[in-house]
């Protein structure tokens, strides 16, 4: 059982319209498994900005940062603001893996090429910019 001091330190999660509707895509089993997984705390958030977290990755632009998680098939990309992890995008692993074979970048670190692909960004962008649920 956990305690009071590790529950207020999980930050509250919200999803936009369209990472609702992305996450609704998926079977229900898959949408409980991961939404039951998928907590972030402060903890983590200094984990993943030092690199030394094994499910969360972390994408740089203008000097903001993008988290990434990893779960099974799923990328959750998220921004963390205050006390909330504010969900852009819930997106499919080959989305990324299949534009990274057909750019022969198969082998390189996926999250430092999504840094540098402008499409990735219009697509969190698109995320940001949805209303929030």
């Amino acid at each position: 059982m956990l305690g009071t001091a590790q529950l207020s330190n999980v930050l509250q999660i919200v999803f936009n319209e369209i990472s609702a509707a992305e996450i609704s895509q998926l079977d229900t089993l898959d949408q409980l498994e991961l939404l039951s997984e998928f907590k972030v705390t402060t903890d983590d958030v200094e984990k993943i900005a030092d690199g030394e977290h094994p499910k969360f990755g972390c994408i740089e632009r203008d000097g903001k940062n993008l988290f990434r998680y990893r779960a099974k098939d799923s990328r959750i990309y998220f921004e963390v603001a205050g006390d909330s992890v504010i969900v852009h995008r819930v997106l499919h692993r080959n989305t990324f893996a299949d534009f990274l074979f057909r750019t022969n970048l198969g082998d390189v670190d996926e999250d430092n090429e999504l840094g540098k692909n402008k499409h990735f960004w219009e697509l969190i962008e698109e995320g940001e910019k949805a209303r929030r649920i």
